[in-house]
């Protein structure tokens, strides 16, 4: 038998599995039409789509429109306007610029290009199965249809989902192109009806569409953040750890306004928030980093949603930082009158963020260690005390006034009460000291009597002798024993007794990914936080006002006070507002 000769593929077949790289529902053919309609400059883009985007998808724009000798180019693979030359692949800053969606979309289905140049007096339609032209009346920008997806690739149109599926698809996608250009109107409508309405919005105002797209709890219960350093900026909304997700359905990173799905990124925020999360939950956030498009190699995958830094260490790191900084910057937000803090410009020295804005006012110097007997378990319900001298005003969580059920302690400060949960609060301060101790120490190595052989493939063995320096200052010890076999003979005293095969696989996993590891950190902080929940003030510690007093100030002065380690809330501010419209005083 002999094998089949080689040919060139016909156009059409070409265009056909072209599509299959880049087409594989009708939320991928919005997705290359709002980038189209993005890079044209477009100031309002309606969507409108029957059956899941299956039978119709039409998207108009009101951006510069296409030259009517250019329609026919358009439907051409590698026909593009956004790249010249080889150089300018290293420096992309538009979001398509392959030239192949709306070919390999046209391939499909049957496609309709009409189109008016801004400041032109005509508008000209091209039918793609007919390729040709007619005069059409049209505002200026493009519109482009879409109509019977699949239709000639039945095998494909078998796999799509349902109507609702794809909907849901179709609306997700809308979601995170909406939230990259805030400046940008967008409608969406599905078989006529109105699904979606967001007028354009600024960067100062960005979160009014946050909270169309996420909801009010997200915005109510965010910060917002921008951090600038070395060429790189970070800003957007990050969710407070109270308001934690069982998924991670509400994580949306930008990188110069294009949408991306990307390993670092997500491990970088999940780092960032790893101090103040309870294990299996996840945080939301809708983050931005810009950077010169020369950092970054956007051409590494069709969809475009895959990237590729030239310096990963430096975004990882960078990332990590501005976001934990912001977290650990930001007060606590009251669980019923929340509001929206502004971090701009973080000052990285700022250690104290509820007490910056306070003149004359010095963290405290006393360490809050008070001693338990046992005849504090039959304290009664509230025990309350007479206020300090020194008025409310001048500190964020006012004075201790009250001990209740001793478990929360009850203040007045200068906005209203403040609920604190006593020994979350207390885990939270004794965490950080604990941290501060440990980070000012290296790490004490300890011999394994007998050193264990770990399984972890040629890869990971060549990364342990690559790395071995990096290693000892992580006091591990990790030597290659064999072509996928390394041998563990020293590991930080602090995780005696733990999983060390686990941990030698993971971080040699990490380099492999990320060109660093932050296993032992994290492990040891893990312990160190299980060592604060023990060592905390327990329930029914019957405290004196100056004990409670000084809680508020340690809270005060600590850095993520406003949760435990577990992510709970340490403490929340109830306004006279709310205590006025509880007790409908005013109406």
């Amino acid at each position: 038998m002999f094998s089949p000769r080689i040919h060139i593929l016909r156009p059409e077949l070409a265009n056909q599995i072209a599509a299959g790289e880049v087409i594989e529902r009708p939320a991928s053919v919005v997705k290359e039409l709002l980038e189209n309609s993005l890079d044209a400059g477009a100031r309002s883009i309606d969507i409108e789509v029957d059956d899941g985007g299956l039978r119709l998808i039409r998207v108009r724009d009101d951006g510069w429109g296409l030259h009517p000798e250019d329609l026919a180019l358009a439907l051409q693979r590698h026909a593009t306007s956004k790249v010249t030359d080889f150089s300018d692949l290293g420096r992309v800053t538009t979001l398509g610029f392959r030239g192949e969606a709306l070919p390999s979309i046209a391939s499909v289905a049957h496609v309709s290009l009409a189109s008016r140049m801004r400041g032109a007096t005509t508008a000209k339609i091209l039918e793609a199965s007919k390729s040709q032209m007619s005069p059409v009346a049209h505002p200026e920008g493009t519109t482009v249809e879409v109509r019977d997806l699949f239709y000639n690739v039945p095998v494909r149109r078998k796999f799509l989902k349902s109507v609702r599926t794809e909907l849901g698809h179709l609306e997700e996608t809308i979601r995170r192109i909406a939230l990259s250009h805030l400046e940008v109107a967008f409608s969406f409508r599905h078989n006529q009806r109105l699904l979606q309405s967001l007028p354009s919005a600024s960067r100062e105002n960005g979160m009014e569409r946050a909270a169309k797209i996420l909801g009010h709890d997200f915005a109510e219960k965010a910060l917002t953040l921008d951090f600038e350093l070395g060429g790189l900026r970070l800003w957007g909304f990050a969710g407070l750890p109270t308001t934690s997700r069982a998924q991670p359905d509400q994580q949306y990173f930008y990188i110069n306004g294009r949408v991306v799905r990307d390993r670092l990124l997500a491990h970088s925020a999940r780092q960032a928030y790893a101090d103040v999360l309870h294990t299996g939950r996840h945080p939301a956030y809708v983050l931005y980093l810009t950077l010169d498009p020369e950092r970054v190699d956007v051409n590494v995958h069709p969809t475009k949603q895959e990237v590729r830094f030239r310096d990963s260490q430096i975004i990882h790191n960078f990332i990590v930082r501005a976001l934990g900084e912001a977290l650990a910057l930001s007060p606590s937000k009251s669980l019923s009158h929340p509001t929206t803090h502004v971090i701009e410009k973080i000052d990285s020295e700022e250690r104290y963020p509820l007490l910056k804005s306070i003149p004359n006012l010095r963290p405290p110097s006393k360490h809050f260690a008070p001693k338990t007997t046992p005849s504090e378990r039959d304290s009664p319900a509230i025990v309350i005390h007479e206020g300090g001298e020194e008025s409310p005003e001048l500190l964020p969580l006012g004075h201790a006034i009250a001990q209740i059920q001793g478990i929360y302690i009850l203040a007045e400060n200068a906005h209203g009460l403040v609920l604190v949960d006593m020994h979350a609060a207390h885990e939270r301060v004794t965490y950080e000291r604990l941290k501060t101790a440990y980070s000012k120490g290296s790490l004490l190595h300890q011999p394994l009597l007998l050193p264990i052989t770990v399984e972890v493939g040629e890869r990971a063995a060549e990364l342990a002798v690559e790395h071995a320096e990096e290693l000892q200052t992580l006091a591990l010890d990790i030597e290659r024993l064999g072509r996928g076999t390394v041998v563990v003979r020293e590991i930080p005293a602090i995780l005696n007794g733990g999983d060390i095969a686990t941990l030698a696989r993971d971080v040699l996993a990490d380099y492999a990914e990320l060109g660093s590891s932050t296993r032992v950190t994290e492990q040891v902080h893990q312990l160190l936080s299980t060592m604060a929940c023990h060592g905390s003030m327990r329930a029914h510690r019957r405290l004196s006002i100056e004990e409670m007093n000084q809680l508020l100030r340690d809270i005060e002065t600590t850095e993520r006070s406003g949760q435990c380690s577990h992510g709970r809330p340490t403490w929340a501010q109830l306004t006279i507002a709310d205590l006025d419209r509880f007790f409908s005083r005013g109406r």
